[in-house]
């Protein structure tokens, strides 16, 4: 079955018709009404797009990444490969193979092609750079990521004459905090540090990565045996811009990254926790950029976002240039002054000040450090059977490999 998110749905009806995003909610919401709430928002908008004649997906074809959905069958795309990952073999209880997988990009964002057993004959014929011709290939999702898998009998052309591939310099979509929505992907976000909690940690394989848990006092890798294990963690905080505060959720890589640590340095930090305290202290009022998706957190029925990459170092004529070319599409006066008060030089203290007139707004949201303990077991169990910790980090850094034992058997 094919899923487009509502985000996606309500994307599409604005592209393709008059209507502002308030009047596109607004008839979504009558919908609703008229129909007694027999039918689910999705589904509103769906009938909405119907209505106006709006085609939401095209099938069969040749596509653009953007337009490529979770249960799309036959796809066939164009793009250039930006990241190619090594060929993996892997043995578990009950199969075994191989697994290759690189990213291809074309003007409208990013996608992860993965090839299984003998698709990967010829993987090593792949480049960077290369411009690969895509048919027969099928989109699931994989930990709230698209991708797109070959099929049998599905076909890769490499370097196809006469087809070139313009990528988009910057394929990310910058977004308010009260703009996210589920299903969001590659977003991109700049909001100040409201909130940061404790990190959690849990034992990984230090050959592999994978989480490993005692039984009877001793690890066990089911690849590599008996283990002295490692550590890796999670990081929750909460964002601020203004419009909204959100959870973020930030693995290993991002943590380090955000506090400027090593894995050494941090990891120390399971044992003296009250060490931690004034690093925790300091980040407050600090203004980042984070890259990411969002996820929905079912436990608390609310919209978190999952940082890939996150940034300090903003530069204020940066962010100034991207309002002027916002502006320039627009033909609106861009808002400079909320963007210099954002990252100017203001005094540390003043941020702080007025992350302190947000903790009310913030404790309504995270009631209790009971919730906040749930919330991290609930996502380290979503790496449970993770090839590697890194299958959840950064979508574009290191050697970010899938979760081979989250993923079925591939069948036509």
């Amino acid at each position: 079955m094919i899923n487009m998110p509502l985000s996606q749905i309500k994307e599409k009806i604005k592209e393709n018709s008059k209507l502002s995003e308030e009047e596109v909610n607004q008839k979504i919401q009558d919908k609703l009404e008229q129909l007694s709430g027999l039918i689910s928002e999705e589904g509103a908008a769906h009938i909405i797009a119907n209505e106006l004649g709006i085609k939401l997906f095209e099938v069969g074809g040749l596509l653009q990444v953007k337009n490529i959905l979770s249960g799309m069958r036959n796809v066939e795309i164009t793009g250039k490969v930006i990241r190619k990952y090594e060929l993996r073999e892997f043995k578990t209880e009950t199969k075994e193979g191989k697994i290759a997988s690189f990213l291809v990009a074309d003007e409208t964002g990013i996608i992860r092609v993965v090839l299984w057993n003998e698709q990967t004959d010829d993987f090593e014929k792949i480049n960077e750079n290369d411009i690969l011709k895509i048919k027969g290939a099928f989109a699931r999702d994989n930990n709230g990521r698209k991708e797109l898998h070959l099929s049998t009998g599905g076909v890769i052309e490499i370097n196809p004459k006469g087809v070139k591939v313009e990528t988009a310099d910057n394929t990310r979509t910058r977004k308010e905090l009260k703009d996210l929505a589920e299903g969001d992907e590659n977003i991109e976000v700049l909001a100040t540090i409201v909130q940061v909690f404790d990190p959690r940690f849990f034992e990984v394989c230090p050959e592999c990565g994978k989480r490993t848990k005692p039984v009877d006092g001793t690890y066990n890798c089911p690849e590599h045996g008996d283990i002295k294990p490692d550590y890796s963690y999670v990081l929750n905080l909460f964002l601020d811009d203004g419009t909204d505060n959100v959870r973020a959720v930030l693995w290993k890589n991002q943590t380090l990254r955000l506090f400027e640590k090593t894995h050494e340095e941090f990891v120390k930090f399971r044992t003296s926790p009250t060490e931690f305290e004034p690093l925790k202290t300091e980040m407050l009022g600090t203004i980042v950029k984070v890259v990411g998706r969002t996820n929905k957190n079912d436990a608390f029925d609310r919209i978190e976002l999952i940082a890939n990459m996150i940034f300090k170092d903003i530069k204020p004529e940066e962010e100034i240039n991207r309002l002027k070319k916002q502006a320039e599409t627009t033909k609106e006066e861009p808002q400079r002054t909320e963007v210099k008060e954002k990252v100017s030089s203001t005094p540390k203290e003043e941020t702080k000040t007025r992350v302190e007139e947000k903790k009310q707004k913030i404790e309504s949201i995270v009631e209790t450090k009971e919730e906040v303990q749930e919330t991290n077991e609930h996502n380290i169990e979503e790496i449970e059977d993770a090839v590697n910790e890194d299958s959840k980090e950064d979508f574009f850094e290191k050697d970010d490999v899938l979760s081979i034992d989250d993923l079925e058997d591939i069948k036509e």
